[in-house]
């Protein structure tokens, strides 16, 4: 519940990508326990990701009441939306393991030509796992605080006399969870393993059958705390089931299996072989290698050589001979596909030529039949009709006729010696299989009979043959004589090393049963179950009646031989489970030799722990490395899990929701563990390592942040594995009579133990998620602690591998900082061990029984608490086999559990009234900036060992901190630098706190005293800790500064998806207010930057031409009206020569040598009119004027005449288009080195006109350079100082776009009476007004023909086109009548800018052509190429200090010669939309236009993302590489993109 009683809903959000996966690494989606209120799982869509077109999202997590069924998808149609995520939100109310997928149309390459629609795809199938609810007496115990005891039911006894002493026992321990291998009635091994009938319980052990275990279940949990996991055994079957008779279907036999008919003859011969082998005259007692030697050679003899295996690889060369021979006589040829290797019927005199293996060759690549599998014998052979082809080919038709023609037998003799050749790699191949069959026969008898890890077979009788049978015989009786005699050999189980875990080793694509790979369990049979209950309903049914029966009265299952279970098997069966205890938790151990397989069985079938073991380890560093694995996160590690709380929003119905919702993101996720100290069927301390170990092994198991395990028998130091087979005894254990007490005790471990699991369970429970692992030497200590109280438990171990002796060993004083100790207990195993005490253990008939053993207390540790750090010395009494634990706590207190609550709430109020120049500073201010607000005081923070921050606000360390948290980056020297001292927290508050003194600055003193606050309360922290509440501190204010910028802005950036919201945050990011400059010479006002940091502070900030390129995304697309507004007036408030400057410098020294500035200030002020309320109010604002109206005269700043004048908006804009109808023509003021010491003289002189033929604007010359792209050459050594590398002179395709544009407005505006001018005075004595209606028709009538280039040559004399000049056709030009011809055809970007400002000047289909050409020509990952790389001037690496005689890129003269620039992408986006949209007509054809931008934005999301100045950069080299030289976040590239969204909302999907 919230503080004010609204209800809170839990929500997981996860995002899916472009092509429909979940943006998680790995995949893994594994969600808490249901809950109630449920919790929500919401799926986030970019709104036109690729998945969107025609797209639906399917779902089978059931609602709320519904039963699962894992073929029921729900369908969820995905609405695009351009400018917004979709979301789908689904309660969670129940366990399991479910899935979702997309389908969709795919997204075609971009073509100007319609094709049809690619078919709908539907993508992979992906999984979201929901933890099981597991309660215990009705409280809710966590998965993590699960202590389970495995057993063997017939080891037990009878039920219940004889198993109560050992539940209580089990339960006095501290367990909670008893493991219990099968309880079903076991075949005639009595492996528990091998079920004799999966639907009866043991007979032995409980009589009342299934009353019993309805009895134990319930006592165990209401009497003794424990709930009950069972294995479950799904593969196979024990070898006498009776059902097999009746069923033999449901097992591997050569009819349901003919690929093992080979495999079943050899294992015949085999036992025959055994059985005769005294006959035969072999030892039937083995002693050496040689007289396995000599079996082998009996093998070899007898089985090998008499079963003719071969028949089974090659092709019967009599009888294909015979076939094809016939074949040929009558004519019945095929002709195989391809034909004879691609030769036509001319060429077939060629195959005639052909050698005997090219001819083999040909017939097994198109002739051979049979070879998907092996099978019956000669299974493989060669098509008769493919045969006769070949033989037509070489002889001719066969014409019996005719004395000439071919003889039949000479055919079918030659056809004979091509078989042969085809037979060739197939005895190979038999040769090969052979050799690993008798290496594999020879290895397992050796090992079964002679190693001495083995387990000695004995004699070779006829019960215990020589090798293992792979097939049971079933008998014959009444039963089985019904069914065909093939189908009573049934395959057995068994397991393969290193195996692939997706192939059935008893299936077709498998021969391991015939090359005798198998580790075969001679007393189960395999079970085969096919694909669906369709293929074998006997064996789905009767397992899954089998598998409810255990989950009516088992919390759990352990899923045995888990990887060989056939997935759709698991699938099936567990939700048979399921639909009996959706809270069901199910283990498995995994061999599937790969963790990426591990995971798919995970995923699929929802497996909530994968079982390990510590006795795998074979050192102690080896058990200190697992130990780590599953000992959660680090101390002091960062919280990852970032919650963004919302209070609003839209419900799954649509309807209105005021819950409070606390939203988290669906982040990577490890497969969770089942953490073993020992399995039932692994070794025991005792005969691994040494039986001391016993007790720190456990110890080390318990303090991990996972369920743990131990099985009877570890507790009370058993002397070796319990034979699960073969033993017969019952278990005794003393701590199952009488209590058990905590602490030492005369025998076993359990008194420790018990403390141990009530330690794990504790942590468990509350979440002590941090964990620091260390090893020195014989020594591990495990320090657990919880993450926001910091109260914990650390263990001291010391190991006892073989050797270690009786000695303390080496380990030196344990520090721990900041930290208070207290002793729980120290304790040291001794072990009888002798062979003596073994003999008599293992020699007892009574019962298992455990070595003599006894548990002490150690003596006194020396603990000195100092005041900052403890120290724990170990005593000289610490033997292998010891343990010391302690509880632990920070001092003072300061860790109680609200200080996460109190760092990480508060601050939305604290930074809400702040505005976006508080913002400014609070959040951004690069190096240049930061010392310009401070007088050169401060600057950016600098990290020692890292260097200095980008931002001096929270930006800075935000993005350093981003990457630290999502890695968990302890060892950053941002986290060195935290523990070593305070200075970072000193820094942020003191500069917040010296700003808020200054006037305007007021606001961030709440933000500054907000901060203060959590950083005194985290100061006293253990150094340790510091990095992480540092970093919750920084990230609660930073997302607080986030969240209230994006409040302040415009509604459609407020529910914009997240992209255009940071994009929308540059505009916070370069408005700003510095002293060394500003829009008014006289008025210190907010500034847009052109970009960070090169262009920051003082006359380089603030340049006319990035302003309003910038304006309409950064300050109009963002809602912030009044900065927009500033800026025109201010821009206004300079006009001279009818152009603003580019460069401003507060007006001071404005410099007036850019053409297109003038132009974009026009298109921004026309935008403004049309986005803001009431815009065009802003045409009758006076502005006073720094230069005198209709005046070329230049005066400084503090001229009288400076100032004097004043105009409005409507009357500047006229003066600016009047004064280019009469033509333009001035030398800038101040010209010569001093203003600009490259420029040679010539450079100095603007000069504009129009042409009133076409209406056109020309202007510049070869020695400046007007527009954007206005990089001077500056080197001497090349020869280029002074002389531009891209003069545009002429007539820039972007201005004339632009100058149209404005005329068509103002035409409109004049005609509705809102503009008071109607047209302008073309000069030259003609005192006629040249009407914007007449004006914009000339540049309409001839746009085309003087800027379009056709595809077609021959239409060359319709337009303005020099054919010579021409480089690529089905563009626009880029300039109209420049200095150099042949600029005029060179592809540039800029054409895009007139197609977004003047749509009506271009002919649809001709702009949707040249959009294509740049698309494929000019678009890189994040900028537009400056340069068509056809070109010979396209030079795409930028290098600014390069001073070489290259004339081309000396002192970076190719800046835009090829380099990618940002700004224009958003412009080529918009037009590509914009035309693209034209011709499509249906809501299914706009979808493909947005999503065609959708696919050209992913670069610039990546881009925005990666950088740590949270911008788009100014440029790239080529396809996307970094440039050194470029600023990192400029406020055009961002700003453009900003224009796209905008753009979007207009144009609409559903327009």
């Amino acid at each position: 519940m919230t503080s004010n009683g609204a209800a809170s809903t839990e929500v997981y959000r996860l995002q899916l990508t472009d092509t429909g996966a979940p943006d998680v690494p790995g995949g893994y989606i594994y969600l808490p326990p249901p809950a109630d209120p449920a919790y929500v799982l919401r799926f986030a869509i970019e709104g036109t990701s690729s998945i969107c077109r025609q797209g639906s999202l399917w779902v089978n997590i059931p609602a709320a009441g519904q039963q699962f069924q894992r073929d029921r998808f729900k369908e969820y149609k995905l609405h695009p939306d351009f400018n917004r995520t979709l979301e789908i939100s689904i309660p969670i109310h129940t366990a399991g393991a479910f899935a979702f997928y997309t389908t969709y149309t795919p997204l075609p390459e971009f073509s100007t030509s319609t094709a049809d629609p690619p078919p709908p795809v539907k993508t992979p199938t992906y999984h979201v796992d929901v933890s099981p609810r597991i309660t215990l007496n009705g409280g809710v115990l966590r998965q993590d605080a699960l202590s389970i005891f495995s057993i063997i039911s017939k080891f037990m006894g009878k039920y219940p006399s004889e198993w109560n002493p050992h539940l209580k026992g089990i339960g006095q321990r501290g367990y909670n969870m008893i493991h219990f291998a099968p309880l079903t009635g076991r075949g005639q091994s009595n492996s528990p393993y091998s079920i004799y009938d999966q639907l009866a319980f043991d007979p032995i052990s409980f009589p009342n059958g299934e009353k019993d275990i309805a009895d134990l279940t319930s006592r165990m949990e209401k009497e003794y705390g424990l709930l009950g996991l069972t294995d479950v055994v799904w593969n196979h079957t024990a070898n006498n089931s009776q059902w097999l008779q009746e069923h033999p279907e449901v097992g591997y036999n050569v009819s349901t299996a003919p690929w093992l008919e080979s495999a079943l003859e050899l294992d015949t011969a085999l036992l025959k072989f055994s059985k005769n082998l005294k006959t035969l005259g072999f030892p039937t007692v083995l002693t050496s290698i040689k007289d396995l030697l000599q079996i082998m050679e009996g093998i070899k003899l007898h089985v090998i050589g008499g079963l003719s295996l071969w028949e089974f690889y090659v092709v019967d060369v009599d009888r294909d001979a015979d076939a094809a021979a016939e074949a040929w006589v009558a004519g019945s040829v095929t002709l195989p596909k391809g034909g004879f290797d691609g030769v036509g019927v001319g060429g077939l005199e060629g195959v005639k030529e052909w050698n005997l293996k090219h001819k083999a060759q040909f017939l097994r690549q198109k002739g051979l039949l049979g070879n998907d599998r092996l099978g019956e014998r000669f299974r493989r052979r060669i098509d008769p009709g493919v045969g006769a082809a070949l033989l037509t080919v070489l002889f001719g038709r066969y014409d019996g006729q005719s004395s000439s023609g071919a003889d039949e037998a000479a055919v079918r003799n030659e056809y004979t010696k091509i078989l042969d050749e085809v037979n060739l790699p197939y005895y190979k191949e038999y040769d090969a299989e052979s050799s690993e069959i008798l290496e594999q026969i020879f290895n397992r008898i050796k090992y079964m009979r002679l190693d001495d890890h083995g387990p000695k077979a004995g004699p070779i009788t006829e019960q215990n043959p020589l090798v293992e049978p792979y097939f049971t015989r079933l008998p014959i009786n009444a039963k089985t004589r019904k069914h065909d005699r093939k189908c009573l050999a049934l395959a057995n189980n068994g397991w393969i090393w290193n195996t692939d875990a997706m192939v059935d080793h008893a299936g077709p694509r498998s021969r391991a049963y015939l090359r005798r790979e198998v580790i075969v369990w001679g007393d189960c049979v395999k079970l085969k179950y096919g694909n669906s209950p369709d293929d074998n309903p006997f064996l789905w049914e009767h397992m899954a009646q089998y598998t409810r029966l255990m989950a009516k009265y088992f919390a759990g299952f352990r899923i045995d031989n888990c990887h060989s279970t056939p997935l759709v098997v698991g699938e099936y069966l567990l939700d048979e489970a399921r639909k009996v205890r959706p809270n069901l938790l199910v283990c498995a151990e995994l061999f599937t030799g790969s963790e990426e397989m591990d995971y798919v069985f995970v995923k699929r079938l929802g497996l909530s722990c994968l079982i390990r073991e510590a006795m795998q380890a074979w050192s102690t560093g080896e058990l200190s490395r697992i130990v780590h694995r599953h000992s959660g996160r680090p101390i002091g590690s960062f919280e990852v899990d970032e919650v963004v709380h919302h209070n609003s929003r839209q419900s799954l119905e649509g309807r209105a929701s005021s819950s409070h919702e606390i939203v988290r993101t669906v982040k990577e996720c490890p497969a969770h563990v089942l953490f073993m100290d020992c399995t039932h069927d692994n070794e025991v301390p005792a005969q691994k390592r040494d039986a001391r170990d016993t007790l720190p092994n456990a110890a080390l198991v318990s303090m991990c942040a996972c369920a743990t395990g131990s099985v009877m028998g570890y507790d009370e130091i058993y002397p070796k594995l319990v034979d699960l087979v073969g033993e017969t005894r019952l278990y005794t254990s003393l701590f199952s009579s009488g209590e058990v007490g905590l602490g030492a005790s005369r025998s076993g471990i359990g008194g420790v133990k018990k403390l141990l699991n009530q330690i794990h369970t504790l942590m468990g429970q509350e979440g002590y998620g941090e964990t620091h692992v260390h090893h020195e030497g014989e020594y591990v200590t495990v320090h657990r602690v919880h993450p926001k109280s910091r109260r914990g438990y650390f263990l001291i171990a010391h190991t006892a591998f073989p050797g270690y002796g009786i000695h303390r060993g080496s380990f030196r004083p344990v520090h721990l900082t900041g930290t208070k100790v207290k002793i729980i207990g120290s304790w040291s195993l001794d072990v009888d061990t002798s062979e003596d005490s073994k003999a008599e253990v293992l020699n007892d008939n009574k019962g298992l029984k455990g070595l003599p053993s006894r548990v002490s207390d150690v003596g006194e540790f020396v603990v000195d608490i100092g005041e900052n750090e403890t120290t724990i010395t170990v005593p000289q009494k610490f033997p292998p086999g010891s343990i010391a634990l302690f509880e632990t706590w920070i001092r003072d207190t300061q860790c109680a559990d609200g200080l996460d609550e109190f760092v990480t709430t508060g601050a939305k109020e604290a930074f809400q009234h702040n505005d976006l120049m508080d913002l400014n500073f609070i959040l951004y201010r690069c190096e240049a900036e930061e010392r310009d607000s401070s007088d050169n005081k401060d600057g950016v923070y600098i990290i020692p060992d890292f260097g200095p921050l980008v931002y001096a606000g929270l930006q800075g360390w935000w993005s350093v901190l981003k990457d630290i948290i999502r890695n968990n980056d302890l060892a950053h020297p941002l986290c060195q630098h935290l523990r070593e001292g305070k200075w970072p927290l000193d820094y942020i508050v003191g500069r917040l706190e010296r700003m808020s003194k200054q006037q305007g600055f007021e606001g961030l003193r709440q933000p500054a005293e907000w901060l203060k606050l959590r950083f005194t309360a985290i100061r006293k922290l253990p150094s340790f800790l510091l990095p992480r509440y540092f970093a919750l501190v920084v990230r609660t204010a930073y997302n607080a500064a986030w969240d209230r910028g994006l409040e302040l802005m415009g509604e459609d950036v407020r529910r914009g998806q997240g992209f255009q919201k940071k994009l929308a945050m540059v505009s916070v990011q370069q408005t700003g207010i510095v002293k060394s400059t500003s829009l008014y010479p006289d008025k210190a006002v907010r500034s847009l930057a052109a970009g960070l940091p090169h262009f920051a502070v003082g006359w380089a900030r603030c340049w006319g031409r990035d302003v309003f390129i910038s304006l309409r995304g950064l300050l109009l697309g963002t809602g912030r009206y009044a900065d927009a507004r500033e800026h025109i007036l201010a821009f206004a408030s300079v006009l001279k020569h009818g152009m603003i400057p580019n460069l401003l410098d507060e007006g001071k020294r404005p410099r007036y040598n850019s053409r297109d500035s003038i132009w974009f200030f026009l298109q921004s002020v026309q935008d403004y009119t049309k986005i803001v309320p009431d815009g065009l109010e802003i045409l009758k604002e006076n502005v006073p004027r720094r230069f005198l109206p209709y005046d070329d005269s230049w005066f400084e700043a503090d001229d009288p005449r400076a100032y004097s004048k004043s105009s409005t908006i409507e009357d500047i804009i006229q003066e600016a288009l009047q004064r280019h109808a009469l033509g333009i023509s001035f030398r800038e003021a101040n010209a010569g080195p001093g203003l600009d010491m490259q420029m040679r003289p010539e450079g100095f002189q603007v000069d504009i006109k129009v042409d009133w033929s076409t209406g056109i604007i020309f202007g510049g010359n070869q020695f400046n350079c007007g527009t954007w792209m206005d990089k001077m050459g500056e080197s001497e050594k090349a020869g280029t100082k002074g002389i531009p590398a891209t003069p545009r002179d002429g007539a820039a395709i972007e201005i004339t776009g632009m100058l149209y544009s404005t005329l068509a407005w103002l035409k409109e505006l004049a005609r509705e009476g809102k503009y008071k001018y109607n047209g302008v005075k073309p000069g030259d004595g003609d005192n006629r007004t040249m009407t914007f209606r007449d004006w914009a028709a000339r540049i309409e009538e001839n746009f085309e023909r003087v800027y379009y280039i056709p595809l077609n040559p021959k239409e060359d004399d319709r337009y303005d086109v020099n054919s010579k000049m021409v480089n690529r056709r089905g563009i626009y030009k880029d300039l109209y009548r420049s200095g150099k011809e042949y600029e005029d055809y060179q592809l540039r970007p800029n054409f895009a800018v007139a197609m977004c400002v003047a749509p009506e000047l271009f002919e649809p289909t001709k702009a949707l052509q040249a959009l294509y050409v740049a698309d494929s020509v000019l678009r890189g990952p994040t900028g537009m190429a400056t340069l068509d790389p056809k070109d010979l001037n396209y030079r795409p690496y930028y290098n600014n200090s390069e001073d070489s005689d290259d004339p081309a890129t000396s002192k970076g003269r190719n800046y835009h010669q090829g380099p990618e620039w940002l700004w224009p992408t958003g412009f080529f986006l918009r037009a590509l939309l914009k035309f693209d949209l034209m011709r499509r007509k249906t809501p299914e054809q706009r979808v493909e236009s947005f999503q065609q931008i959708t696919r050209r934005l992913d670069s610039c999301v990546k881009a925005i993302d990666e950088s740590p100045w949270a911008g788009l950069t100014e440029l790239t080299n080529k396809n996307g590489e970094l440039c050194p030289d470029s600023s990192p976040t400029q406020a055009w590239s961002a700003g453009c993109l900003v224009d796209l969204f905008h753009d979007g909302r207009e144009l609409s999907i559903h327009h």
